[in-house]
C-alpha cells in the first residue's frame, strides 16, 4: 500500500505538486536564466536612463550658469532669461508639502496601525487609502481648486504657494501612510509587550521604539512620495501655479512658479533658445531632487543605525 502511494507520488510530481522540478540541475538552470534575465532588464533601464541624461545635459549645457539660476525668465531676450523664481517657488513647495504631509502621514499610520479596532468604519477608511495611492494627480488638482481656492480662499490665500503645497500634501498623503504602516508591522510584537511589562503607556512604547524603529522605511515612503510632489505639474497648474511674474515667492501666500509648469512652457515653444533653456531646467530640478532625497537617505540611515 506505501509502495503504492509512493508511486503516486512520483507520477503526480510527489509532495510538492507536478511543478515541482526534482532534478537540482535544472532548478539551478532557471535560477541562473532568472538572474540574467533581471540584470538584462536592469542595465536596459539604466542605459535609457543614462542615455536620456547625456541628452538634456547636453542640450541645456549652454543655458547652466549662475546667472541663468539668479534671473528671471524673459520671452523677449530668452537667451538672458533664467529659472530663478521657478527654483525657489519648488523650494518653498517641497518644504511646505514635507511640512504637511509628513506629520500628517505618520500620525494618520500610527493611529491605523496602533489604535483603530478593526471595525467596518476602519477597514473602509483602509481601503480608500490603498485605492487613493492609484487617482490621477489633476483629479486631486480639481479636488484643491474645489477646496483650498474657491471654499477656503480667506485662508489660504486662493491661487497661493500654500494652495500648491496643500493639493500635493493630499496626493502623497497615501503613500506615505501605506509605507509607514508596513514599516510598523514588521515591528515584532515583542517590541511592544516588552514596553508593556516594563510599565509603559501604549503613547510611551510607540514614540520610544516603534516610531525610532519604523522610521527607516517610513522615510522609504516619503523619500518616494516627494521625489513625486516636486515633479507634478498637472494638480498646480490647475490650482493656480503662474507660468510668469516678475517677483520671486516670499511667503506661503504669495503667488509662485515651479519647476515642472516652467519647463512645460518653455518647451512648448518651437524656438530651440526655449528647448534649451528647458533642458536647463530639467538638470536642475533633477539637482534639487538629487539634494533633497540625499538628506533624507542620509535620514534614513542614521535611524537605521540608532535602530
Amino acid at each position: 500500500m506505501a509502495q503504492g502511494s509512493t508511486k503516486v507520488e512520483r507520477q503526480t510530481g510527489g509532495a510538492g505538486g507536478p511543478d515541482f522540478k526534482a532534478s537540482m540541475a535544472t532548478r539551478y538552470g532557471l535560477d541562473r536564466a532568472f538572474t540574467v534575465l533581471v540584470t538584462v532588464a536592469s542595465l536596459v533601464g539604466i542605459a535609457v536612463l543614462a542615455v536620456l541624461l547625456v541628452d538634456v545635459i547636453r542640450d541645456g549645457s549652454t543655458m547652466l550658469s549662475l546667472e541663468f539660476l539668479a534671473s528671471f525668465p524673459s520671452q523677449i531676450f530668452p537667451e538672458n532669461g533664467g529659472i530663478y523664481p521657478a527654483l525657489i517657488g519648488s523650494v518653498w513647495l517641497l518644504g511646505l508639502t514635507a511640512l504637511i504631509s509628513v506629520p500628517l502621514g505618520l500620525g494618520a499610520a500610527v493611529y491605523l496601525e496602533e489604535y483603530a479596532e478593526d471595525k467596518r468604519i476602519n477597514r473602509i477608511i483602509e481601503i480608500n487609502i490603498s485605492n487613493l495611492a492609484g487617482v490621477p494627480s489633476v483629479i486631486y488638482g480639481l479636488l484643491g481648486l474645489g477646496i483650498f481656492v474657491q471654499l477656503l480662499a480667506p485662508v489660504t490665500g486662493g491661487g497661493s504657494v500654500l494652495t500648491g503645497a496643500l493639493t500635493l500634501s493630499l496626493l502623497i498623503l497615501p503613500v506615505i501612510i501605506v509605507a509607514t504602516r508596513e514599516a510598523l508591522r514588521a515591528i515584532p510584537g515583542a517590541i511592544r509587550e516588552g514596553g508593556y511589562a516594563l510599565g509603559a503607556t501604549k503613547w510611551e512604547v510607540i514614540w520610544s521604539h516603534l516610531l525610532p524603529m519604523a522610521l527607516p522605511g517610513a522615510l522609504t515612503g516619503i523619500i518616494l512620495a516627494l521625489s513625486r510632489a516636486i515633479g507634478e505639474a498637472a494638480p498646480i497648474l490647475v490650482v493656480g501655479v503662474s507660468l510668469y511674474q516678475t517677483y520671486a515667492t516670499a511667503g506661503p501666500f504669495d503667488g509662485y512658479m515651479a519647476l515642472p509648469t516652467q519647463i512645460y512652457d518653455w518647451i512648448s515653444r518651437p524656438q530651440q533658445i526655449f528647448q534649451d533653456s528647458a533642458a536647463a531646467g530639467i538638470v536642475v530640478a533633477m539637482a534639487v531632487l538629487l539634494l533633497a532625497n540625499s538628506f533624507a537617505i542620509w535620514l534614513r540611515n542614521r535611524y537605521q543605525q540608532r535602530s
